[in-house]
């Protein structure tokens, strides 16, 4: 890999192509389970965001280096079953992650062709994630400018819908929120939480960042500050401009069909193309996070050595381990139940390291009690998801229970194997 530096506003770029992708699958989900109350789950989920980057920008600005959460986890807990456990769970929500964006680009994909037949939608889904590794393999610097490009016209699509829209809100279809309505509105924050989750991979970028004991903070305050904005101020527009009938109606692309009212078919269309750009862009900011910390896992686990296997560099090794696993899951597997146990997973994991930090405090130079909220939140938030599922879709739970075992399994056969003494 490339020794050049990225700016500001290359990994802003790469913070918000990570997030905003999840907007477009998100939306309808959220307006099913909160209705009215949307754009109130968009900014509960983005005030726990916010305040578990606290303790990534604390702990990025210690730790400036591409194992992010992994590096971590290690640092406040040490190389035993419970950060192992985690690593790899957090490698498994990435992948998850990464095949819930394709199946989105696919499915956005496939309407703009009059045929819908599915050999198209696998076509584009194997495409983009092709492609997608095939910009991972250039130098960091290339990265960032592509994000910077794809983020800025995508954003630009998004904000001309959101000024447009604002003059075809009728207040009438924004009723006040009932007390009654509020179990749903924490439900639907917690279903989508996932929307936001791709914000801590500013931490895999913080060694290719430029003075990051200065950068990274700013970075990750204005990233989620911005996303929140956005996410609500787009769920007031689509409600307010189109009855939550027809927007279920349309539920996979509900963005899409509130943009007929404000912009025509044209602007249909090009909300369409927006999305194209968002959910390929969030797959190479995911994918340019998950490739490289796959790689600090099997160091940390001493399966790899040095920077090249063969003459291969191991970055590229972990790139086309993660790239291969997701292009048969994102092909052939329903995303639609593990993308909910997605977002409890990426729950359990911001807690894990919220934790991490409050552990650290003195190291760190952190506000404890900042860290221990965000550890309880985290905490409070995958039990009422948990709950939630476990009312509506009990066996989605079992997702969860899955990859947390196998995760657990993987870390005792290896100490098994290793004849190392299995600690906590």
């Amino acid at each position: 890999m490339s020794s050049k530096k990225i700016g500001f506003w290359s990994v802003w770029a790469l913070g918000v192509g990570g997030i905003v992708g999840g907007l477009f699958p998100a939306l309808g989900v959220v307006i099913q389970i909160a209705d009215v109350g949307a754009p109130l789950a968009f900014a509960i989920a983005g005030i726990i965001a916010l305040i578990t980057t606290y303790a990534y920008a604390k702990l990025s600005v210690a730790h400036p280096c591409r194992g992010g959460t992994v590096t971590f986890l290690n640092q406040a807990f040490g190389s035993g079953l419970f950060s192992g456990t985690l690593n790899l769970l957090l490698w498994f929500s990435y992948v998850v992650m990464l095949s819930f964006y394709l199946q989105a680009f696919g499915s956005y994909g496939v309407s703009l062709f009059a045929s819908t037949q599915p050999i198209w939608k696998h076509l584009l889904i194997s495409l983009a994630i092709l492609g997608t590794t095939g910009l991972n393999l250039l130098t960091a610097n290339h990265i960032g400018k592509s994000q910077i490009w794809i983020v800025s016209f995508k954003l630009g699509i998004l904000i001309l819908f959101i000024t447009m829209g604002s003059s075809h809100i009728d207040i009438s279809r924004l009723e006040p929120v009932s007390v009654s309505s509020l179990q749903s509105i924490f439900a639907g924050a917690m279903v989508i939480f996932l929307s936001y989750e791709g914000f801590e991979l500013i931490a895999n970028a913080a060694e290719d960042l430029v003075n990051p004991k200065h950068t990274l903070p700013r970075v990750y305050y204005s990233v989620i500050g911005f996303v929140i904005l956005l996410y609500v101020l787009i769920a007031l527009v689509t409600l307010g401009a189109e009855p939550t009938e027809q927007i279920l109606a349309a539920k996979d692309y509900a963005l899409a069909e509130a943009a007929k009212p404000i912009m025509g078919q044209f602007g249909s269309v090009l909300i369409t193309i927006a999305a194209l750009f968002s959910t390929i862009s969030a797959s190479n900011a995911t994918l340019y996070g998950s490739a490289r910390f796959s790689t600090v896992i099997a160091k940390s686990k001493g399966f790899v050595s040095g920077s090249q296997i063969n003459g291969i560099d191991q970055s590229s090794i972990g790139l086309f381990i993660t790239s291969g696993i997701t292009l048969i899951i994102a092909n052939f597997f329903d995303i639609s139940r593990i993308s909910t146990m997605g977002s409890a997973g990426f729950l359990l994991i911001f807690a894990a390291v919220n934790l991490a930090n409050a552990r650290m405090y003195r190291y760190t130079k952190s506000k404890q009690w900042i860290s221990i909220l965000g550890t309880g939140i985290c905490l409070v938030a995958l039990g009422m998801l948990i709950w939630f599922t476990l009312q509506t879709d009990p066996q989605t739970v079992w997702v969860l229970v899955f990859m947390v075992g196998v995760a657990i399994g993987i870390e005792v056969i290896y100490y098994l194997s290793n004849k190392r003494q299995l600690k906590l």
